[in-house]
């Protein structure tokens, strides 16, 4: 377990291999009918939900049996570990909407965090075919992954990302596909914008990652596991998630309940 985590190399491909696994299940639940339940605090949820996060404890179990882990749908049912200054966060099916609309624009999360900051992230978003990996500095990876894949068989070789400082002509935005709000178009009204994108689940951290787009700013209500694979791969990319007072938006928020305040996300120099 030391070795895997102390080789973020290492430690990255094992969770490329989990989400992998992860994602293969919710295809399965995606391409059938499937009963979505709704939650106390009326989110939804799906067996694809369910099913993701067996699949990734039992594999973060099995790699990093020490390493204790904080996912969505257990923390839920009010199962929440005692954490320390490293821990994992996970979200099995992050952008549920996305998954029941059929519009593909949902991603499995697994993030490291180590003393409060996303160090290792991986965002798979099966139904695009994409996915996204990152840690470090420069250590950002986009691979186009074969449908429905379980292995790297028939996926393409990763090739690296890197966030991009933005145009004289403007900015590219991307938001919230279901959670656009006015207070997000107020701040808005503070850049010079060239284009408006939107796009569901963390797919929105990983186009900033990507030089896609170039900022992405969130006003709405997040939890901590929602954000930390996407933050972990556009800071590996070169960019930034800051609250609006400049400083790092910072993981293992206990005392807020494990949910982040308003953050902006930021390309090179954005």
């Amino acid at each position: 377990m030391t070795s895997l985590i102390s080789d973020r190399a290492a430690l990255v491909e094992e969770l490329r291999k989990i989400a992998l696994r992860a994602g293969a299940a919710i295809m399965d639940h995606y391409h059938s009918e499937f009963e979505v339940i709704h939650k106390d605090d009326k989110s939804p949820v799906t067996a694809a939900d369910r099913d993701a996060e067996a699949i990734i404890l039992d594999g973060l179990r099995k790699s990093a049996p020490d390493i204790p882990v904080v996912s969505e749908e257990a923390a839920a049912g009010g199962h929440i570990p005692e954490i320390g200054h490293r821990f994992f966060l996970v979200d099995p099916l992050d952008g549920t909407k996305e998954f029941i609309n059929k519009n593909g624009e949902f991603t499995v999360n697994i993030a490291l965090i180590e003393d409060r900051i996303p160090v290792a992230g991986v965002v798979y978003a099966p139904a695009k075919d994409r996915m996204f990996f990152g840690y470090g500095a420069g250590n950002a990876f986009e691979q186009h992954v074969a449908p429905n894949a379980r292995g790297d068989e028939g996926s393409g070789a990763p090739r690296q990302i890197a966030a991009r400082a933005p145009g004289e002509d403007g900015l590219v935005v991307i938001a919230s596909r279901t959670h656009r709000d006015t207070k997000t178009d107020e701040y808005l009204n503070l850049y010079k914008v060239k284009e408006f994108l939107a796009a569901g689940s963390s797919l929105k951290f990983c186009l900033v990652a990507t030089g896609e787009a170039d900022l992405y700013p969130r006003h709405g209500r997040t939890m901590e596991w929602d954000t930390a694979a996407g933050h972990a791969v556009l800071l590996a990319a070169g960019g930034s998630v800051t609250q609006l007072d400049g400083t790092p938006l910072l993981y293992g928020k206990t005392e807020r309940g494990l949910d982040n305040p308003f953050f902006v996300a930021r390309g090179a120099h954005a």
